[in-house]
């Protein structure tokens, strides 16, 4: 009777040890970058085609965790903040989505190592972070782009564009909800100066 009474004070203390971690137990919140279409996009589509590839980027900024800064050269990873999608997905994606929309080419597609494009647009993802080491709290994005024409090799566009913003609070969704904000706006310079030469679309 001692030994069964034992073993049940066992079991229950146990169980008691088991409940209480897994009421400590902490899941990651993920996010993604939702930026906004373009609204009433011209009507005439031009004559060329264009393949975007996958943008490239450190590896840190594709890994999942958000980023933050607290200092220049310190950067630090929110352990229970991460992304759902790969940023760089999200940026190619809404890039494609805008050349689509302004109809600046007839055929808008992502890169899957063929050539049959009228050109190829790769870029890179240089930054997306948090930074906290100046007064309050900003956000922080950067990217380049270039583009080839397929038939010749030849680099006819390259661009570099970033931009800022200011968080008012201090919280990650806060800073997440800014991050689509400065990503619109650095998308947008990006693609200003992206021109297609005249010969080629005639072509």
């Amino acid at each position: 009777m001692k030994t069964h009474w034992m073993n049940i004070f066992i079991i229950v203390g146990l169980s008691a040890i088991l409940n209480g971690c897994a009421g400590s137990v902490r899941y990651p919140t993920y996010y993604t970058l939702q930026i906004p279409p373009i609204v009433d996009p011209p009507q005439k589509a031009g004559g060329a085609s264009v393949a975007i590839r996958e943008f490239r980027s450190a590896p840190y900024l594709r890994e999942g965790p958000i980023v933050y800064r607290s200092s220049p050269e310190q950067i630090g990873f929110y352990e229970y903040h991460r992304w759902a999608v790969d940023p760089r997905e999200i940026v190619r994606n809404t890039i494609a989505e805008r050349l689509r929309a302004d109809r600046r080419f007839a055929e808008v597609k992502s890169y899957d190592g063929h050539s049959d494009s009228d050109y190829v647009l790769s870029g890179r993802l240089e930054k997306l972070e948090e930074v906290d080491y100046e007064k309050g709290v900003r956000v922080e994005v950067a990217l380049s782009a270039q583009m080839i024409e397929v038939r010749t090799g030849k680099t006819i566009w390259v661009n570099f564009a970033s931009d800022s913003g200011r968080v008012d609070q201090r919280t990650v969704p806060a800073v997440v909800a800014e991050m689509n904000h400065t990503m619109d706006r650095a998308i947008q310079k990006l693609l200003s100066s992206l021109s297609i030469p005249t010969a080629a679309t005639a072509n």
